[in-house]
């Protein structure tokens, strides 16, 4: 008889999508996928002051007292940065 495993291409190719979604699924459920990174400052060109009504607190990423959901640090309510969108 003949005892070697016999596998068919359709197999093969199943087994290797199963393989490599499940790998790409625990990559995108990691903690360090998930977490969003703050852009600097200087990259956002962050200034303590406004850019005339455009102020952070009027501005949908600002997250009262003093932080940003874009802008990593301390934002000022009356700063402003190029990530500005207008509260809805």
């Amino acid at each position: 008889m003949d005892d070697k495993p016999k596998f068919s291409r359709r197999s093969v190719l199943k087994s290797v999508v199963l393989l490599t979604g499940s790998a790409c699924t625990g990559s995108l459920l990691s903690p360090k996928a998930l977490a969003q990174q703050k852009a600097s400052q200087a990259a956002m060109k962050y200034q303590a002051k406004p850019n005339g009504d455009q102020k952070c607190s009027n501005c949908s990423q600002f997250e009262p007292p003093s932080s940003c959901k874009v802008v990593e640090g301390t934002i000022s309510p009356e700063g402003y940065c190029i990530a500005w969108v207008k509260k809805a």
